[in-house]
């Protein structure tokens, strides 16, 4: 059976990798492409609503312009190869969707749309809409005013926070690598993993880096940092092989990263969230006070870093410096130090007004 077929999910996201769209020359791999086109008008037709990632624009515009390494030799060649090759994307996008009686709807995001709750919230609105109209909307990071400090750098994780964003049910990643292995799978006695019920330090170790076509920006590290983020929204998401013909129509070889329960609307933004501005150490007993539900007082903090306001995003880390939490800050990072390791009642007297009940209060908190 292909994989999240629109009876158990009504919302799905599909990511398309470089590798897949463009070939070594800078062409579109046209053939390919009408196959899925053709596959996301078979779901359309059974009810399910399909927003696709798309990424190629960069490749498609380094050929145009005749630019060296795909058009990633410098920040300004990317820039200007993704503003040329976005509209060759949107154009083959609108005319194979278009063949099965499809429209097709450009979508373009930076970081901070997403980052920034205001504006994550106007994005949503805008794909649901679209995606109750009937359309497929055709995203990609806005390459051609994204920065190297502000910017995803891989659509692997812009699919998983898209797919928060709309309500998905499944993201599915098709790639040219087939799932994860317990090592590089070029490497003798790799073993292919098929289910992935959660994400752990061994899942994590099993992530290669690299990008097999040297075409694409995301390796197989992306591809879990992207199934967190999914998975933490409630959503599952497949690595799936593209290497086969109508890949959405086949039961093509994948890992499965389950889902375990939905978090709320506002947690899932904070746990998928890529742009912490800094970092809150705990010791062993405030890790098992938020394992429980409870906010993070300071008496149970360790080591502050990083230069942020209330209300900016940080990551709690806990006494072996995995990140356990992400939440919204009660105190700017230079309070927040001061008050490091003390107890609520010593607070007014080092901060000299009354304290705020947390360093981050549980309604503002997401566990990892």
């Amino acid at each position: 059976m292909p994989l999240f077929p629109p009876a158990t999910c009504p919302r799905l996201i599909v990511k398309i990798g470089s590798a897949l769209l463009v070939d070594p020359d800078g062409s579109v791999w046209r053939e390919w492409l009408e196959g899925i086109a053709a596959g996301i008008a078979e779901r359309v037709r059974a009810g399910q609503q399909v927003a696709v990632v798309s990424s190629g624009a960069i490749a498609l515009g380094a050929r145009r312009l005749s630019l060296g390494k795909g058009g990633r030799a410098s920040l300004e060649d990317a820039q200007a190869a993704a503003a040329v090759g976005q509209i060759a994307l949107s154009q083959v996008w609108a005319e194979v969707l278009g063949a099965n009686g499809l429209t097709a709807a450009q979508m373009l995001v930076t970081l901070d749309d997403l980052e920034d709750r205001r504006r994550y919230l106007n994005a949503a609105a805008t794909l649901d809409r679209l995606l109750t109209l009937g359309v497929v909307p055709i995203l990609n990071e806005n390459d051609s005013v994204a920065t190297e400090e502000i910017r995803f750098g891989d659509n692997d994780r812009l699919a998983a926070r898209v797919g928060q964003a709309a309500g998905a049910g499944g993201v599915v990643l098709l790639s040219d690598v087939d799932g994860l292995y317990d090592r590089n799978p070029a490497l003798p006695g790799a073993q292919h993993i098929a289910r992935v019920e959660r994400i752990d330090s061994a899942i994590e170790g099993m992530a290669d880096r690299g990008s097999a076509s040297g075409m694409g920006s995301g390796g197989m590290v992306s591809k879990i940092a992207a199934a967190r983020i999914a998975n933490a929204a409630g959503a599952h998401l497949a690595i799936a092989s593209g290497r086969v013909d109508r890949p959405l129509s086949a039961d093509a070889r994948h890992t499965l990263f389950v889902a375990e329960k939905s978090a709320p609307a506002r947690k899932a933004w904070l746990a998928g969230g890529l742009t912490a501005k800094g970092q809150i150490h705990v010791d062993a007993g405030a890790a098992r006070a938020l394992a429980k539900g409870n906010s993070l007082l300071a008496a149970g903090a360790t080591r502050v870093e990083g230069k942020f306001a209330r209300g900016d995003l940080i990551v709690v880390l806990g006494p072996d410096g995995t990140q356990i939490a992400r939440g919204l800050s009660e105190y700017p990072s230079e309070d927040a130090i001061r008050i490091t390791g003390k107890r609520s009642e010593e607070h007014a007297e080092i901060l000299g007004y009354a304290p705020r009940a947390a360093l981050i209060h549980r309604s503002h908190m997401a566990l990892l």
